[in-house]
């Protein structure tokens, strides 16, 4: 009961999908009176055109064009045309399609017209794929859409996938579906089927759709585990690292990269890229004295893996530089010397200015003592004088 009532919504949801893409099959045979082949349907998920026939023909020939005027012809013995899954045909530009009875003048033409208002339809759709698995699509309202006017977008990682609505829309200012986030994202093979649809109470909206390789689309992540050992006597550096992550490459030759190494302390000077293939390179112009700055991006060389170049991984500077560390030491002894001087010319300074601010207060003479004072400088005035008496003996001679 419950696989009986999931096939009646999967069956009712494909015809709710396709019935607001606002399209129809017209025909016109190339005879006057009726056609034999009628009743024309085209499964556009599966490739297969069909028809009914009121005549047993035993071969008629198909084909089928798009916008580009690329076309496929096949010759089938049944009113049943099976056209390669490879022939991604996006619809919204309209589709033509023949069939015919060879050695007849039988034929029928149809062409598959998408309907409503001209300028309705989005514009500006594009598609990314980051952090492995996150993928962002974008896209701007039709010109001529009407002011109310809600798009929805559709999605189906393969043909063998059933499609799904967008979960996360991202909204503009009015409110308006202008894109969508979508997690967990896996990339495969098949080419990714994406339709957006819009509806308005004023008009038709016209519907957008587009084959999208999930691998033309990511932007790979930075390589890993980047590291660089350099040898001491400056013979040169072994740069290694291992390829980016990435949902659906495991082979290692999918790979290359980019290496960026600059010279940091001239760095608009000197700056090379070199190309690689392998995970490892061996810098060879590695000069000690000087400190490099290295980043490497990767990109697909073949595999399904995108052309266009990842992120740049963190940068990783390697090489001793200059020595400045006694020029520093020098720089701070000179700084302390000065810093020492200033200090003790500002304290001198202030002393000075603080003295002849506030110079020596004359003292009051003290009465009591004073005659103490006095005597002790009049005996010191009046202190004996040592003097030298000279004598003058006369002596006489006895005769």
């Amino acid at each position: 009961m419950f696989d009986t009532l999931g096939l009646i919504c999967m069956i009712w949801w494909y015809m709710m999908l396709f019935h607001l893409l606002h399209a129809d099959i017209q025909c016109v045979g190339s005879e006057t009176h009726e056609s034999p082949i009628t009743n024309v349907k085209m499964n556009w998920r599966k490739m297969e055109l069909s028809w009914e026939s009121s005549k047993n023909f035993s071969k008629y020939k198909c084909t089928i064009r798009d916008s580009n005027m690329e076309s496929i012809q096949k010759e089938v013995n049944s009113p049943l045309c099976i056209f390669p899954v490879e022939q991604y045909i996006p619809l919204h530009k309209g589709v033509f399609f023949i069939i015919e009875v060879p050695n007849t003048n039988i034929s029928k033409a149809c062409t598959f017209i998408p309907g409503g208002m001209n300028g309705s339809a989005i514009e500006n759709f594009s598609c990314v794929i980051y952090n492995v698995s996150l993928m962002n699509c974008t896209w701007q309202a039709g010109r001529d859409a009407p002011g109310d006017t809600q798009y929805f977008l559709y999605w189906q990682k393969s043909r063998y996938d059933d499609e799904m609505e967008c979960e996360l829309y991202i909204k503009d200012g009015n409110g308006r579906n202008t894109g969508c986030r979508f997690q967990n994202v896996s990339i495969k093979t098949e080419k990714a089927y994406f339709l957006v649809n819009g509806s308005s109470k004023d008009s038709l909206i016209q519907f957008y759709d587009e084959y999208i390789d999930l691998y033309e689309i990511e932007i790979l992540t930075p390589p890993l585990n980047v590291t660089v050992n350099c040898t001491r006597d400056s013979a040169g550096c072994k740069i290694t690292w291992q390829p980016p992550l990435t949902s659906h490459v495991e082979n290692l030759n999918c790979f290359q990269y980019e290496i960026s190494i600059q010279n940091k302390d001239k760095p608009e000077q000197e700056k090379k890229n070199h190309p690689v293939r392998n995970n490892s390179y061996d810098f060879q112009n590695y000069n000690q004295k000087k400190k490099y700055i290295l980043k490497i991006r990767a990109s697909g060389k073949s595999c399904l893996v995108s052309s266009n170049w990842g992120e740049w991984s963190e940068p990783i500077e390697f090489g001793q530089g200059k020595d400045y560390f006694i020029f520093v030491i020098l720089i701070l002894i000179a700084l302390g010397t000065l810093s020492v001087t200033l200090l003790q010319y500002c304290l001198f300074k202030r002393y000075c200015h603080f003295k002849s601010i506030f110079s020596p207060i004359p003292q009051p003479r003290d009465k009591f003592n004073a005659s103490n004072d006095e005597d002790i400088q009049t005996r010191y005035v009046n202190l004996p004088k040592n003097s030298c008496t000279e004598e003058i003996t006369m002596v006489e001679e006895m005769t």
